[in-house]
């Protein structure tokens, strides 16, 4: 029985072969076409890739060829430069002290040359003649004094770019003078103008973020940096760009995907011919299908009726409160459980949808810091989003300045930070960008006016919502600008905030050996307060420095906005200095460029600016207000005191810890001394943190504005740009009203101890006369 069993299986196998040929019989002529479309598809892929890499070849050839063509001509106007300055006519002037001669002889036949000049070494005369002059002459002399060296710059003429040549002028072994040429950019721009450039491409002399000329689509100017090079001895680079590669199908490249297409086509063939080939099939039934009997026995009409549903009235939501104080000067900001939960959080995404729909925007980015309120406000504010039809891209648990770089990476130019940044674990809050700004002031208050009044725009369908990790992109982005040139060891103290887990990637994937302090991210922050603008946060970092004798100590806040410094000898660099090093390295690139810093900032600052031929600027506190004076001025650089930095050159403009670590780590591996001895010879004085006083009747923005007024300080130069700051000779003094805590901050400065004394006692007086009860820490 088991063998005759076993033969009838046996024999009903090609049976079951022929019914299954049988079925697929209709179906392989579509399979055929779609194996077709499959093939063309991946041949026409794979010759658009073809293209690209011409493409691609052809514009670096002609990128190579300008570039080369341009050093030939800057190097020949140099070597002319050192030429002249060895003349007879130039050394005889010079020998007798004359420079005007010296810059005469300088110049007297050379082509082209529209100024010629020779200036005392101290270069007041250079100063004097600021801003007529323009600060990039004044930076390029600066560069040639202190490299000791020809130097040439890119610099703004009369409303053009010209090119300056500068060095010290030598009379035997002594430097009696800087000499400064300057030329038209004509001639060094000769070789991109003849450059051979492939249709859809792009070619630009640049210096820093400044473009001198360009050529092609200026659409893909944004991403030639990735295709730049030096042009040798200068600050230019020729930058290139090429629209965005193909994306090769399935991973394959130009011949997997002309295999493929082969093989698909074999396939398709094959599928084509086979019907034609099987006969005499047809289905059989098996008998496995049901029969109707059963059919209606399992199934019977009635079970499949609907059950009827007792419907009841949805109970009414509870009306919303909201408080209109968490609306503050440059973001919204409350207390968990009492200002702010999940309902007001869904208001106020209607809100910032009602506003985005009158601008006609469509799609924003939301991210959330490491609290633990974090998921439900965030699920209220896509919920009132979605509500005011927006699409939301939940891009996750990330740092503020990922969220504002997923802007501009998925090009919404909205987004909106789920953060509590530096505040206690009970607090949350909202950083909002809508159309490229980031709101305040009026802005902010108008969002609780829409509520109030009741002016919500409501959709007649929700918007979409999707979710997308772009660390990645946000880390490869910035690797992509910074490596840095010799490894630095660095500890990075998180303080348990959300940048614990991005912030060392990018250090890491810029060249650093990180070692992680509090990087484990937890909204408790069990560890210390995540604020590294108070110096007792940042005892854990200074130790861990020490014990590994680590380059440099790196701490972040709660939501990575914001960068903290020690040194391996435990010194706290406050964020003023730290300016002082970024606005030299950003100046050497952008002589003349604007660089904004808060009312909070060191009064040797400005000077220090001006030395590198730079235009300082100060203006108010507040990440969103530094912000709009940035694009109003079109800054380079700004930064406060509380550690935000914002990086226009090489950056999109926003307050960025994590990217301005990595910037600060590119400028102390190009110096060979150690990372300490850079900062600890920037300018310095005698300094206080930021103090910070409860204001009486909590409302400091009214002691302030009485303080202003009533207050009087001889012999000083006032300023009240943001609460009143009093500058003397020898140090200064700031009394401010804090725009998201209740309480006064008062900052001191010092040429010395003792003017800080002085300073400090002027305050205190002023202040305890308008209020005696005034708990002061000085």
């Amino acid at each position: 029985m088991a063998v005759g069993g076993q033969a009838m299986n046996t024999e009903h196998e090609p049976g079951k072969a022929r019914v299954a040929l049988a079925h697929a019989r209709p179906w392989m002529p579509v399979l055929a076409v779609v194996c077709a479309l499959l093939a063309l598809w991946l041949a026409w892929s794979g010759w658009r890739q073809m293209q690209d890499d011409s493409r691609r070849g052809a514009l670096e050839q002609g990128r190579d060829t300008a570039a080369q063509s341009t050093q030939r001509v800057l190097k020949g106007d140099l070597d002319k430069l050192a030429e002249r300055l060895a003349s007879d006519a130039v050394q005889s002037a010079l020998a007798a002290g004359d420079l005007a001669a010296a810059g005469k002889a300088l110049g007297d036949g050379w082509n082209g040359v529209q100024e010629a000049a020779v200036l005392p070494p101290d270069l007041q005369d250079a100063y004097a003649g600021l801003p007529r002059s323009g600060y990039g002459r004044v930076a390029a002399l600066e560069a040639a004094q202190a490299e000791d060296k020809p130097v040439l710059w890119a610099i703004g003429g009369a409303g053009k770019p010209e090119i300056a040549l500068a060095a010290p002028a030598r009379a035997g072994d002594a430097t009696v003078g800087i000499a400064f040429v300057r030329l038209p950019l004509a001639r060094a721009i000769l070789g991109l103008e003849n450059a051979s450039l492939p249709e859809d491409s792009y070619l630009a002399l640049r210096q820093g973020s400044f473009t001198l000329f360009e050529r092609g689509d200026t659409a893909l100017s944004q991403g030639a940096e990735r295709r730049a090079v030096p042009i040798t001895g200068t600050s230019l680079r020729v930058a290139a760009a090429v629209p965005a590669p193909v994306t090769s199908p399935f991973g394959l490249g130009v011949l997997g995907a002309f295999i493929a297409a082969l093989v698909l086509l074999l396939l398709g063939y094959v599928l084509w011919r086979l019907p034609s080939r099987i006969g005499g099939l047809h289905a059989v039934d098996d008998g496995s299908a049901p029969t109707l009997s059963q059919v209606l026995v399992d199934s019977p009409p009635e079970a499949q009726e609907t059950a009827p549903v007792a419907v009841r009235d949805a109970p009414k939501a509870a009306p919303v409160r909201i408080d209109r104080g968490i609306f503050r000067a440059y973001d919204i900001r409350g207390v968990v459980g009492q200002t702010l939960d999940a309902g007001v959080a869904e208001l106020i995404g209607q809100s910032v949808g009602s506003l985005m729909q009158e601008k006609g925007l469509e799609d924003i980015v939301v991210g959330r810091d490491g609290r633990l309120s974090g998921p439900d406000l965030v699920e209220g504010l896509s919920r009132g989003l979605r509500k005011a039809g927006r699409n939301v891209i939940d891009i996750g648990m990330v740092p503020t300045p990922v969220v504002y770089f997923g802007a501009f990476h998925l090009n919404t130019g909205c987004c909106i930070s789920l953060t509590g940044s530096h505040n206690p674990p009970d607090y949350n809050g909202f950083k909002i960008v809508v159309g490229g700004e980031t709101l305040h002031g009026e802005a902010i208050t108008d969002l609780h006016a829409r509520i109030a009044d009741n002016r919500l725009h409501e959709a007649m369908s929700p918007g979409g919502h999707s979710e997308r990790d772009i660390s990645g992109d946000y880390v490869n982005r910035i690797a992509e600008d910074v490596q840095i040139a010799r490894p630095l060891k660095v500890v990075v103290d998180a303080g348990n905030g959300v940048a614990g887990e991005v912030g060392p990637r990018v250090l890491e994937a810029i060249g650093a050996e990180v070692i992680p302090l509090f990087c484990e991210i937890d909204g408790n922050f069990p560890n210390h307060h995540p604020d590294p603008s108070e110096p007792h946060n940042l005892r854990d970092l200074i130790d861990t420095v020490a014990r590994f004798e680590a380059d440099l100590g790196i701490a972040f806040d709660g939501d990575g906005d914001r960068l903290g410094v020690v040194t391996r000898d435990g010194q706290n660099i406050f964020a003023d200095r730290l300016l002082m090093l970024f606005a030299a390295d950003v100046l050497e690139r952008n002589p003349g460029a604007v660089i904004l810093f808060d009312v909070k900032c060191t009064g040797r600052l400005p000077g220090h600016i001006l030395r590198h031929g730079g235009s300082p600027l100060m203006w108010k506190t507040g990440h969103s207000l530094v912000k709009a004076k940035m694009r109003e001025t079109e800054a380079e650089l700004a930064g406060e005191m509380s550690g935000h930095f914002f990086f226009g050159e090489r950056w999109y403009g926003f307050d960025d810890g994590i990217y301005a670590a990595a910037r600060l780590l590119e400028i102390l591996a190009t110096d060979p001394q150690s990372p300490s001895d850079v900062l600890n010879a920037l300018p310095n004085g005698v300094s206080t943190p930021e103090i910070k006083v409860d204001a009486p009747g909590g409302d400091p923005h009214a002691f302030v504005e009485r303080f202003v007024a009533q207050s009087h300080f001889d012999g000083a130069r006032l300023s009240t740009i943001d609460g009143l700051r009093v500058d003397w000779p020898d140090g200064w003094g700031l009394v401010r009203a804090s725009n998201t805590t209740p309480v006064l901050v008062l900052r001191f400065d010092g040429d010395s101890a003792e003017a800080l004394d002085r300073i400090q006692q002027a305050f205190r007086e002023q202040l305890l006369a308008l209020d005696p009860e005034l708990q002061l820490p000085f």
